[in-house]
């Protein structure tokens, strides 16, 4: 029976992803927390390794169709994955000198990214149209991998916007085709909750193999049902309505 409702969980985010684009991180930690009562430590590891293997079919996809600028990936990488080492290291220094007191910790970390995350999705269509009548401001590849430091550290000790904190950069901040915006994120994301999972892993020992893998079971035919779906829902509606109670989830968090 476990097993069961934790399959229909992972079915439920599949489907929510599959309707509406917004990352399993920012959907999945929450019902975690929240709905299946799992330790914030053990959620924020568990969740990461989630969202690593939910990422692999659209990131080889996207690698064989050349949707993926790499030497973006690369720099991107190089600062995600020590800010990832940091960010999990610094749960590791609080939970030794402050025990549970992590949890509240993580727990407000998991509510201003539940507000911020949002409010850029609300607008983000603005934001992109914007962005696309201004020219680049930043090309380097320093700048790029400061931008993968502040996300990897970010997601280190969240787990949560390992794809939608970087589009929000790239969208600032630099000029690509759509797709290949998609790709590089996707495919970014993919290295990071790796390396961020195996960190929980090595350093914490803060993932629950058997909760990530009944999640798994149900979120693949969850995320078919949510594509085949999303073509007959009115899909804007539906995601602004996710975004309002991530708002409302974050809010509460933080109020906890």
């Amino acid at each position: 029976m476990d097993i069961l409702v934790k399959a229909l969980v992972g079915f439920l985010v599949g489907s929510l992803i599959g309707m509406t684009g917004v990352g399993g991180g920012v959907l999945l930690l929450p019902i975690l927390i929240f709905g299946l009562g799992v330790p914030p430590m053990m959620a924020v590891g568990s969740d990461a390794l989630f969202n690593f293997f939910t990422k692999i079919g659209a990131s080889a996809v996207h690698l064989r169709r050349g949707t993926v600028r790499r030497k973006v990936v690369l720099a991107l990488i190089v600062g995600s994955a020590p800010g990832s080492y940091g960010g999990v290291s610094l749960l590791h220094h609080l939970r030794a000198v402050y025990g549970s007191g992590v949890n509240h910790f993580i727990t407000v970390a998991v509510g201003v990214l539940l507000i911020v995350i949002p409010s850029f999705l609300f607008f983000q269509k603005k934001i992109e149209d914007r962005a696309a009548a201004q020219p680049p401001t930043m090309k380097s590849f320093a700048w790029m991998v400061l931008m993968g430091l502040v996300a990897g550290f970010l997601v280190g000790i969240t787990s949560v916007g390992s794809g939608s904190i970087i589009m929000m950069m790239l969208l600032l901040f630099y000029r690509f085709q759509p797709k290949v915006m998609v790709g590089t994120d996707i495919v970014h994301a993919l290295l990071l909750t790796g390396v961020t999972s195996f960190l929980h892993f090595k350093i914490n020992n803060n993932i629950d193999i058997r909760l990530v893998g009944a999640l798994l079971i149900g979120s693949v035919p969850g995320g078919l049902f949510g594509s085949y779906v999303s073509t007959r829902v009115p899909v804007p509606w539906l995601r602004r309505i996710l975004c309002a109670v991530l708002l409302a989830t974050g809010a509460r968090m933080l109020m906890a």
